[in-house]
């Protein structure tokens, strides 16, 4: 998959759009100096090419309950392409697996975690990680606090 050119406009739209993925073309003219319907003609091309891949709510995992984060290095047994193929159907399967990087290092793969409390992050990880075919071991940290959490990417200088 190859990169997409981008110019001025195009990161002064996905800029506005990561801050505010609801915008109209409307209000996106406001920040853009461009009509509205040159806006929306250049969101659906950014949509066609796979630069915007959706539009997502983001929710605040606290006041749902959700008070601890967690990461986890597991390493597997074997390395085998089934294998992996079938740890990372499994993981895909597990909600409270928010992100899994398959990773270089001491671990094959990184696991972002939200759990209500840590009695809750004990069961998942005994009874549902370690559970995983394949999974050697299981190394968590829990986090402590939030510094910064963002999934805005930065874009090119314009």
């Amino acid at each position: 998959m190859s990169n997409v050119d981008l110019d001025r406009f195009d990161c002064l739209i996905l800029e506005a759009l990561q801050r505010d993925a609801r915008a109209t073309h409307q209000k996106l003219s406001q920040e853009v100096p461009l009509s509205p319907s040159q806006i929306g003609r250049r969101i659906q091309r950014l949509e066609e090419s796979g630069v915007i891949e959706g539009y997502h709510v983001s929710l605040r995992a606290e006041r749902l309950g959700l008070s601890v984060v967690a990461f986890a290095n597991v390493s597997l047994e074997k390395h085998m392409e089934s294998s992996l193929r079938e740890f990372a159907e499994a993981i895909a399967e597990l909600p409270e697996v928010l992100d899994c990087y398959a990773a270089a290092g001491e671990a094959d793969y990184l696991l972002r975690i939200v759990v209500p409390d840590l009695p809750s992050l004990s069961r998942f990880v005994m009874n549902k990680l370690m559970s995983l075919p394949l999974v050697r071991s299981v190394k968590s940290t829990v986090t402590l606090e939030a510094i910064k959490q963002t999934s805005r990417l930065p874009l090119p200088p314009h």
